[in-house]
């Protein structure tokens, strides 16, 4: 493995409809009402293809499956790729940030 590593860490845009589901909405009590909702995940694959992954139902997050739109690159296209703990680490720090800024956040 390259000292750069091969890990990404991924945001995926929600539909607002995720917004009704009791569990989300607990997670998320600073939410600011037309912000995006989003899944923040990592993964040692290509985003493009982890996305696929999800919307085909393998091992897919569930909020994903059902409300996933697309990614949202912007978010984290700057720091990929990376060594898997520097990846965990960042897909942290990127829910804190996102959720800070009024976004609904759902992390695995």
């Amino acid at each position: 493995m390259s000292r750069r590593g091969h890990h990404h860490v991924y945001v995926v845009e929600l539909h607002p409809d995720v917004w009704q589901e009791p569990k989300f909405r607990k997670c998320n009590p600073g939410y600011v009402a037309g912000k995006p909702c989003v899944y923040v995940g990592i993964t040692g694959l290509d985003p493009d293809v982890r996305f696929d992954k999800h919307k085909g139902g393998i091992q897919a997050n569930r909020y994903v499956l059902r409300y996933g739109l697309r990614l949202l690159p912007d978010l984290y296209e700057g720091f990929n790729p990376m060594p898997y703990r520097e990846a965990q680490a960042m897909e942290v720090e990127v829910g804190i940030d996102l959720r800070s800024a009024g976004f609904g956040v759902w992390q695995a």
